[in-house]
């Protein structure tokens, strides 16, 4: 694997481009750019990261149209994550990093209520959030409109509570060193940063004990 040497600025083109133009005919013409500009620089990326933060996986260019009203073929960005839970992408407006719990089945999302109500582990992760909002990053995720059920509209930390899903991200944006090795320094200094949320989610919520089936998200 090449060393990482940068995102170049003919990422974010191609990916203009593509938000443009999203068909077929622009993709095939602009392969090559692809595969050089985007694709090699992330693989390379994660090739450098990967002995700190676990195997990644790089998802499809191709959209799922299946059920969707819109038809575009392509993803106009590339993102990739890793087994630790950190998550990068990059698109027309540049780098951003995230990590977090996107998906929840029926069982985490009660899981991390208990966790959340618990005056043990509550405020640690109250604590987590603020200080990551006051280091940039924005936390957010798939909330309730209202209070869930069995909770009190007036607990400390409903807004917490009202959360089935948790995530923290950072847009960079296109900052100079995006098209230089250090891009990975940042990369992987937002990946610790974010850890901590990770953490305390595997800690107190953790995977899906339930069957396949049974996990859609309530």
């Amino acid at each position: 694997m090449p060393e990482f040497t940068g995102f170049p600025v003919e990422a974010l083109i191609f990916f203009e481009g593509l938000e443009a133009d999203n068909s077929k005919a622009y993709w095939t013409d602009h392969r090559d750019t692809y595969e050089k500009a985007v694709r090699a620089p992330m693989l390379a990326l994660l090739d450098a990261l990967e002995p700190e933060f676990g195997a990644p996986h790089v998802f499809r260019p191709h959209r799922d149209v299946r059920f969707s009203k819109d038809k575009s073929p392509y993803k106009t960005a590339i993102g990739a994550h890793n087994e630790r839970g950190g998550y990068v992408q990059v698109s027309a407006r540049g780098l951003m990093i995230a990590a977090g719990y996107w998906q929840t089945a029926p069982d985490q999302v009660e899981r991390l209520r208990v966790a959340v109500a618990d005056d043990r582990t509550g405020p640690r992760l109250e604590a987590l959030v603020r200080e990551l909002r006051e280091a940039g990053y924005e936390v957010s995720g798939t909330t309730l409109k209202t209070r869930p059920r069995g909770y009190d509209a007036d607990h400390p930390r409903i807004e917490l509570l009202r959360h089935r899903t948790l995530t923290a991200a950072r847009d960079f944006g296109e900052p100079p060193w995006l098209a230089e090795p250090e891009c990975a320094e940042y990369v992987a200094a937002g990946w610790r940063e974010t850890r901590r949320l990770t953490g305390w989610l595997d800690d107190h919520v953790g995977a899906s004990r339930l069957p396949a089936a049974r996990r859609g998200s309530r």
